[in-house]
This record gives structure tokens, C-alpha cells and sequence, in this order.
């Protein structure tokens, strides 16, 4: 048999490091989570050892039932929280305990202050969980032992919270974890059977598994209470999604889902379901207030809990809940599906279809009725999570009428960023005669609300629903029409504003189409290379050019951010719309200088190109254009400045 490690001393991660000052600092206003977060980790340690004794029951061992146990020491100055889960390896001790394994850590640790108040949001929004220990130890003592391994197979950890920390192979004779704290100078008062029956009860009554301590009767000897060796049970350990609602306060509803979500903060909204029929299952769904820090990572998803009458089966079950509501946290507990159920069973099965389609619609349902009667939570829903909803659009193809309805924009009406206008609203605000829903796409609101392809609208009064994220592009590939209306991109192929009363605008455009035949086809000779048609628009009212993507193509928006992705793009060449009532136009009409005119057409296609927010292939030979013809407009003799690329 291999030798134990001798006893070691490792330096913390830099991030868990900077944790730990924050955590002491900035948490201890709520100094009494630190037993929550030790009591839910138990439980999951317990509910991990019975999922893995399905399919290999040796690991219970001794066959005990799984229990947590709180004592306290006045004496010894320590609390200790023990269970008989699954414990931990070494190499599991270091990696859980000695470092921060989670995405978004870098933007968690960017976003901190030094505003006491923000930072101890933040740091509840990032998760607490071990380290919650050191707000009221000065040294946290841990010793596991991972189930199946021999009584030699133990871990002793310990730290100060500061630098380091030691690790040492130890002898633990049972399975599972003992976390001791040895408790800070001027915290005595959680000394005491009273305070911690008290902080177990407000945050960990919902516990599943049993809570233990020995009970305490009076002394009247001692005058004060003793320890017997009584074990007294001090959480219902009752699934609380198994109760009747009527039971349950929201107060436990918010202290169930911070254990669930290991979040700070109560949630934003919850439904609780009993659904009895051919299939019998029950969900407890939550909302939460923040979005956490690795909300984009579609892969990473910890939401939903699924148990099989009241047996915890796995985390993140995905097969339970799309990407577009990975914000999801909560529980699925279901009397039908199999004990030893695994993740390949979940895809095939046609229970999990049917339990999946009504998690679903019921958490759409609870976003129906924040939309309707609860718009500041709403907004604060949309603000958080609105962009990873928006891909339902594209993948809920059964429910996209309800997602639709859902999902809300930024617009001309209110000319904000604030994405606040539904499509419902905007249809009710639509123009006789207008029989479309106009939007316009861009990488940035700014750049959206200052496009020239806007301008005529603005004259007109028509609203325009302005879609500056990336997700909008997928949304209107797949969403081509509300309520009969379809949605039209102010930016693509031709535009009929006909019936909106333009018209007579309709008419100028046809007319000069013939009038600026010639010059049409001169710059569409000299542009051949980059645009495949040039025509007159009535589009613009102030700029003198505009770019348009063919109907059916793509947008030069997809076109630019599948780029940006790395994606190869065949090149697409877009339609060049030129104002007939704009001055330069009309100077370019009697241009007579074959060069000049080629480099007005080519300065026009950069200007509009740059307009709505794209870059350009050649910057340089761009400027030394403008150089040019500055020059020659300034009555100057021909350009010697070097530019570059010239």
C-alpha cells in the first residue's frame, strides 16, 4: 500500500484569498448564514452518497441512516457540523475547498467595490457555500472521508483564512465530513443550544435529511442548561415540496430556494404544482432576482434538482428545462420514473418529455402573469435574463406565440435603450394603413438609433422597434411574423411606405429613378465590385446614401457578427440607395471628371458603410479619397500628401 502524504501546507487560490477578506468584512451584518451554508453542503453531501449507493450499495457501509449532526463545545470555544455523506477525497478537498472552480469568477472579482453594502450583494449573487465558515472562526478545522474508502483513506484540513492551509492524511473510522470552527473572540453567543436551535430552524427547517443535536434539559445545580445524550431532531426533515401549499409560508419558500439556488437573495417569483393524472410528479420553480455570473455558458447549467419520490437522483438535470430557461432554479420530483434513472435514459424517455413541456409552460405562465400584474418585477426579470430568453424565439418552436408575447424591445417611441415595448404594444400603436412590424437590427443601440435607414419613419411617425443584441438577429430569422403582422427589417430590399401616406414620395422615387438613369448605371460600373445594384431611395431624408440587404439574404449586421465569430462568410454584396434630394448627389449628377466621380461613388459606399455601423475593408484608401477630393473642393492643385496605402 502506497505511503499517506505527509502533512502539507498549500497556498490558496489568489481569488479564494480575496474571498475570504471580503467574506469577513463585508458579511458579517448576516453572520448567522454560515450555518445554512454548512447545513445545506451536508445535505448534499447526503443526498450525493444516496444517489451513488443505487448502483454500488457498499458505499452505505454500516447501513446508517444519513443524518446531520450539530454540537458545540463552550469550553473548547467550537461548533461542529457533521454528516455521513458521501465525504471527499484528498485531491476532492483540494479542489473543492482550495480553489474557486466556477465560470464568471474574473467578472465577480472585477465587479467588487469597496462599498461594503454592493460587495456583500455580490458576493451572495456569487455563492457562499464553505467559506462562510470564517465570518465567525478564526480557524476552521475539516475531516473527511470519502465513502468506500478504508478507515487510513481520511483528510484532515485546516486554516486560519488567511494564506495557506495545511492537509494530512488522517484516520476517520466513518464515512462523510466533520466541519469544526473554532469561533472567534466577542462571538460567545453562539455558544449556545438555544441560538443555533433558533438559526437552524429559520433557515433549515426545509432539510430533507434529519438535523440532529443532543437535547438539553435545565440544571438547576448548574443553574444553566446541560447536554444529555438524548439526540433531539430539530428540522421537520420533510421534502417541503411535498407538503400541502397551505402549509408552507413564503418564508420557507425563500429559505428552500437559498438553499437550492445557494443564493443571497429571496427569489424573484416561485410556482409550486402537484400534477396527478397518467403521470404524477411535483415542481417547486424559482425566479431568481440576479442573474449569476455564468448565466452565458449554455453548457454550465445547475438549475433543476430531480428526485424519484423523494431520493435525490441529480443536479442540473437539463433534460427537464431548455437553455433558454437555464435561469431556472428549483426541484422535480417524480412517483414514476426509475430509481437508477441515468442521464442517456432522461433524453430517451417520453415520461421526461411530458414532465419537461409542462415545466415549461409553467414557468411561461409565471412570466405571464409578472408581465401582467407585476411589471416592476417584470422589468427586473427582463433586465437580468431577457437576452437569454430572446433564444427561445428561436428554439421553443411550440410555444412561440407565448414567448413572443414575452419578449420585449428598445423602439422609436420611447427613443431609450430601455428594452420595455412589447410586440402586443407595438401592434397597438401601428399607423392606418401600416401592415408591418418594422425593426431594425445593429451591433449597439446607438448605432440603431442613428442609422440613415430610420429616417424616413421619423418623418412619417412610424414607430420602429430597435434590436441592438446579438441574440435579435437569431430571434427575427425564426420569428417572421406577430399576430398576422410580419416583421420587416427597415433595412431590406424594397421599401413600400405607400399606404402610410409617403405617396407621393413613392411617386418622386419612380420618377427619378428615370431622371438619374445614367448616373445609376455610371456608379453602379464603378461600384460593380462592391454593390449589386445602385437605385434612388426615398428612404432618406437627410443622409445622401443607405445600404440595403436583398430580401431573402442575410443582413450585413449577421454578416458582421458572424465574422467577428470567426465564422467564414461568402461575400455579400448589398444594394447602394442614393438620395436624389441631397446635395452631393446632385453635384455627382454633373460630374464630369471620371476619377472625382469614382471616388465620390466609392466615398458614398464608405460613408454608408461606417453610418450603420460596419468597418471598412480599406480605411486607408478611404481616407486618401477624402484627402483628395478635400483638396480639389478647396480649390487646390492636386494632392503630394503621402496617405496611407497610397
Amino acid at each position: 500500500m502506497n505511503e499517506a502524504p505527509a502533512r502539507e501546507t498549500l497556498g490558496f487560490q489568489a481569488e479564494v484569498k480575496q474571498l475570504l477578506h471580503l467574506m469577513i468584512h463585508s458579511l458579517y451584518g448576516n453572520k448567522e448564514i454560515f450555518l445554512r451554508e454548512l447545513v445545506s453542503n451536508a445535505s448534499d453531501a447526503c443526498d450525493k452518497l444516496r444517489f451513488d449507493a443505487i448502483a454500488d450499495a457498499a458505499l452505505l457501509e454500516d447501513g446508517a441512516a444519513l443524518k446531520i449532526r450539530v454540537s458545540y463545545d463552550k469550553n473548547a470555544r467550537t461548533i461542529t457540523v457533521s454528516d455521513n455523506g458521501v465525504g471527499m477525497s484528498r485531491q476532492e478537498v483540494i479542489e473543492h475547498i482550495g480553489t474557486i472552480a466556477k465560470s464568471g469568477t474574473r467578472e465577480f472579482f472585477q465587479s467588487l467595490s469597496s462599498d461594503v453594502a454592493k460587495d456583500a450583494q455580490l458576493i451572495g449573487e456569487f455563492g457562499v457555500g464553505f467559506y462562510a465558515s470564517f465570518i465567525v472562526a478564526d480557524k476552521v478545522t475539516l475531516v473527511t472521508r470519502r465513502a468506500g474508502l478504508t478507515a487510513e483513506g481520511g483528510v484532515r484540513w485546516e486554516s486560519a483564512g488567511e494564506g495557506d492551509y495545511s492537509i494530512e492524511a488522517t484516520r476517520k473510522d466513518t464515512r462523510g465530513t466533520d466541519v469544526i470552527l473554532h469561533v472567534r473572540s466577542g462571538e460567545g453567543e453562539l455558544l449556545s443550544g438555544a441560538t443555533l436551535r433558533e438559526i437552524l430552524r429559520k433557515y433549515s427547517d426545509h432539510i430533507t435529511v434529519p438535523i440532529l443535536m443532543k437535547k438539553e434539559e435545565w440544571d438547576p445545580t448548574a443553574r444553566a442548561q446541560a447536554m444529555t445524550e438524548e439526540d433531539e431532531q430539530i428540522n421537520q426533515a420533510s421534502a417541503l415540496w411535498a407538503r400541502p401549499k397551505s402549509d408552507i409560508t413564503e418564508e420557507q419558500y425563500h429559505e428552500f430556494y437559498k438553499h437550492v439556488a445557494h443564493d443571497f437573495e429571496p427569489p424573484l417569483a416561485y410556482s409550486h404544482a402537484k400534477v396527478e393524472g397518467r403521470q404524477e410528479y411535483t415542481q417547486l420553480l424559482f425566479i431568481p432576482q440576479r442573474a449569476p455570473y455564468d448565466l452565458w455558458d449554455r453548457d454550465h447549467r445547475h438549475g433543476i434538482k430531480l428526485y424519484v419520490r423523494r431520493v435525490f437522483i441529480m443536479d442540473d438535470a437539463e433534460q427537464l428545462m431548455p437553455a433558454y430557461l437555464r435561469f431556472v432554479r428549483g426541484v422535480i420530483d417524480s412517483s414514476d420514473l426509475p430509481l437508477n434513472v441515468s442521464r442517456e435514459m432522461l433524453q430517451q424517455s417520453r415520461d421526461v418529455g411530458t414532465i419537461r413541456a409542462a415545466s415549461v409552460k409553467r414557468v411561461l405562465g409565471l412570466l405571464d402573469d409578472l408581465a401582467e400584474h407585476h411589471t416592476d418585477k417584470y422589468a427586473t426579470f427582463w433586465k437580468e435574463f431577457g437576452r437569454v430568453f430572446k433564444e427561445g424565439a428561436a428554439e421553443n418552436a411550440g410555444n412561440k406565440e407565448r414567448v413572443a408575447k414575452l419578449l420585449r424591445f428598445a423602439s422609436t417611441h420611447g427613443d431609450s435603450e430601455e428594452q420595455t415595448v412589447s410586440l402586443s404594444a407595438y401592434v397597438g400603436r401601428m399607423k392606418e394603413g401600416q401592415n408591418a412590424i418594422y425593426y431594425i437590427t445593429a451591433d449597439g443601440f446607438s448605432a440603431a438609433k442613428n442609422s440613415p435607414h430610420l429616417e424616413v419613419f421619423r418623418k412619417l411617425g412610424v414607430e420602429v422597434l430597435v434590436m441592438y443584441d446579438r441574440v435579435d438577429e437569431w430571434v427575427v430569422s425564426t420569428l417572421t411574423e406577430f399576430e398576422g403582422k410580419p416583421l420587416q427589417s427597415v433595412a431590406r430590399g424594397d421599401l413600400d411606405l405607400g399606404k402610410l401616406g409617403d405617396e407621393a414620395a413613392t411617386q418622386d422615387q419612380e420618377k427619378r429613378q428615370g431622371e438619374y438613369k445614367d448616373l445609376l448605371e455610371h456608379m453602379q460600373n464603378v461600384l460593380k465590385e462592391r454593390a449589386s445594384g445602385v437605385r434612388v431611395t426615398h428612404r432618406l431624408t437627410d443622409s445622401p446614401a443607405c445600404l440595403v440587404s436583398d430580401e431573402q439574404g442575410m443582413s450585413m449586421n449577421l454578416e458582421r457578427l458572424l465574422k467577428a465569430s470567426g465564422q467564414k462568410v461568402p461575400t455579400i454584396k448589398p444594394v447602394l440607395e442614393i438620395n436624389p434630394r441631397h446635395p452631393i448627389v446632385d453635384r455627382l449628377k454633373d460630374e464630369s471628371d471620371s476619377s472625382r466621380f469614382s471616388d465620390w461613388s466609392h466615398i458614398l459606399f464608405d460613408q454608408a458603410t461606417l453610418a450603420e455601423g460596419g468597418q471598412l475593408d480599406g480605411p486607408a484608401t478611404f481616407v486618401k479619397r477624402l484627402n483628395e477630393l478635400m483638396l480639389a473642393l478647396a480649390g487646390g492643385p492636386a494632392s503630394r500628401i503621402w496617405t496611407p496605402g497610397a
